[in-house]
Parts: structure tokens; sequence; C-alpha cells
């Protein structure tokens, strides 16, 4: 637990440095109270960039600001499916929430300032093709690109199955994944045959 205000100040800059954004949890785990925090924010130390979330003044705010919201109120949640496709450069739709994978046990999480769609996914299918990508100082899940593409067949009922496929063809067009990669997240993810007529359909354009 920090004491002096030279301390606390000096540690939450230190933190929001290192994190890129800090929650209320963050300040009551080092011991500091939240009128200070607002002290702090009154003094421009820090900037509040949502309800209970805090980050420097200066940070800069990147196109994918709502993964990093999402990451630090909702830790154990991986992104994907069409925000995924999107941090991808897979899709030209802009989600009006941030898709979501979590364990088919975990509550829907709260995001004060985002909107968030939850899929629920088994543990396999949880920690497969999890890449860790840092977004203003932030670690935040993502699918990779070949997970996500089978994901989207998985779920075509959820996002259409018209994105699955324009998933499908841009991401082999871009090289983002290669077909092997592709087909092995397909057939984890239980949906080789749905997604192999579409792939053999590109193959022979």
């Amino acid at each position: 637990m920090v004491t002096s205000k030279a301390t606390k100040r000096n540690r939450i800059l230190q933190l929001a440095k290192q994190r890129g954004a800090l929650r209320n949890a963050d300040f009551e785990a080092i011991g500091v109270s939240r009128q200070y925090i607002a002290d702090l924010v009154d003094k421009g130390d820090l900037e509040r960039i949502g309800r209970g979330l805090f980050s420097l003044p200066y940070q800069e705010r990147s196109e994918h600001h709502a993964l990093v919201e999402v990451a630090v109120c909702a830790p154990r949640a991986v992104i994907c499916l069409t925000s995924a496709l999107q941090f991808h450069g897979l899709t030209t739709q802009l989600p009006p929430f941030v898709w979501i994978a979590l364990p088919r046990t975990s509550w829907t999480p709260v995001v004060p300032t985002v909107g968030v769609e939850v899929v629920h996914m088994s543990l396999a299918g949880l920690s497969q093709g999890v890449e860790h990508h840092k977004i203003e100082g932030v670690q935040v899940p993502i699918f990779s690109a070949a997970k996500t593409v089978a994901d989207c067949f998985k779920y075509r009922s959820r996002v259409g199955t018209s994105v699955a496929i324009e998933a499908l063809q841009d991401c082999l067009r871009q090289q983002k994944a290669t077909r092997t990669e592709i087909i092995k997240h397909a057939k984890n993810m239980h949906v080789w045959s749905v997604l192999r007529p579409y792939l053999e359909v590109i193959n022979g354009a």
C-alpha cells in the first residue's frame, strides 16, 4: 500500500504508463482512494476516458480504442468474430459493439463505455489461436485471422454467412493466413464440412 502523496502520484502515473488504462479496482489494489484519483483528474495528471476508466492525459487514442476498454474491464475476454475481422482488416463492416468470447459459465461483463456481444465457447475453443496485441499500452487478446474465419463459419447464424465467406476470401487474398491454418481451425471448431465447399470454390476460381 502506498502512503505519501508523492509516492501515490508517482506509482499511479507509472502504472498508467505501463498498462495504458486503469480501472478503479487497480487503484484499490494499491490502497488509493477514488477521491484521490478524482483530485488527479482535476489537476490534469489523469484523464477519465470512460466510467471508472482512466489514462494519462496525453495517451494517444487509436482506432481500436474500444478493444482497449473491453480488455481492461474484461481481462478474461478474447476479441472475436467481426471485431477481430475489423482488427485484422478483413471486413468493411463497423460492428456497433465489440464481440468477445468467454467461457460457457461466465457472466456477460459490464463495460460502461462500450457495448459488448458475447459468444460462449469451450475452454478448448478459447485456448486456440489467441494472439496478444499491444494497443495503447494494453495487451489485448484477439483471435488470429485463421481462427476468426473458422469462428465466423461456426457462428454464421449470428454474423451472417456472407460475412464468413468474405472473411475467408480476404484472408487468403491478403495472405493473413494459409489454407492449412484455416483448415486446422475449421476442423478444431467442427465446421470443416461447412467451410470446405467455399474453400474449394476459391481454389478453383
